[in-house]
């Protein structure tokens, strides 16, 4: 198992404590626990840039032509 970091949150406001503490007792699960599941989700997700770096080097030669989309989008507007 891998060493765990402890995090501190400071300044939330009391609304957003109380919905996370909500949602977790929805859960079944503790503050923390629900918290630092939501953060591994958030973690695990690419950023922007990421994403946009992805899609400039993704090969298109295979894809339709820009002559191609255009014609098929104005059949979609007839």
């Amino acid at each position: 198992m891998a060493p765990m970091t402890t995090l501190y949150i400071r300044d939330i406001s009391d609304d957003v404590a109380e919905t996370l503490k909500e949602r977790a007792a929805a859960e079944g699960k503790s503050l923390s626990a629900y918290v630092g599941a939501e953060l591994t989700k958030i973690a695990a997700r690419p950023t922007n840039a990421q994403i946009v770096a992805r899609l400039r080097n993704r090969d298109r030669s295979a894809g339709p032509t820009a002559d191609e989309v255009l014609e098929a989008v104005q059949a979609g507007r007839r």
